[in-house]
């Protein structure tokens, strides 16, 4: 059963629009896993998926957050790109990959309008993929972009007070 936390991280990433930038990950990374994740110290909740490698994950399905390279991204801010998990010598030795078996990986933080750090979008590949050039680094991140827009929009909305500018006649 799943939680509160895991119930509204799920609720949360039922969008469209969330669903489409998933399809269009995959088919810029050629990768058959992506994800928008609720990464937080101690959770890391699948918002949603798009699965074609059968990695087996749902909304509202948790990894232990500590295996992921979310966490990292959730302390430093900053993305992750892997081309070739054997071929880069800084991640080729990394618990994580080896884990989960993957060979390329992306993963960009989501920074909500706020400025809080809401979780990640990232994408697995059991295969090498080149993902590191400039051009799909910008695509991506833009894609990461869009989805703390939209987060942002369902999470950060302000009311707007109803207020009447106040008129003073003025003495002549």
């Amino acid at each position: 059963m799943k939680d509160d936390l895991a119930v509204q991280a799920a609720a949360q990433g039922d969008d469209d629009a969330i669903r489409a930038i998933l399809v269009r990950l995959c088919q810029v990374t050629q990768m058959g896993f992506a994800a928008v994740a609720r990464v937080t110290e101690d959770r890391w909740i699948a918002c949603q998926v798009l699965d074609k490698i059968a990695f087996g994950l749902e909304p509202g399905a948790e990894l232990e957050v500590q295996m992921t390279i979310c966490n990292d991204i959730r302390q430093t801010e900053n993305y992750v790109v892997i081309d070739h998990v054997d071929a880069d010598i800084a991640w080729q030795r990394h618990p994580v990959p080896r884990f989960y078996g993957f060979k390329s990986y992306v993963s960009f933080p989501l920074i909500l309008s706020d400025g809080s750090f809401y979780g990640t979008l990232c994408a697995i590949d059991p295969e090498p993929r080149l993902v590191s050039n400039a051009a799909a680094v910008a695509i991506v991140e833009g894609f990461a972009s869009d989805v703390s827009a939209i987060l942002s929009a369902k999470l950060c909305a302000v009311p707007k007070s109803i207020s009447t500018p106040t008129s003073h006649p003025q003495a002549g």
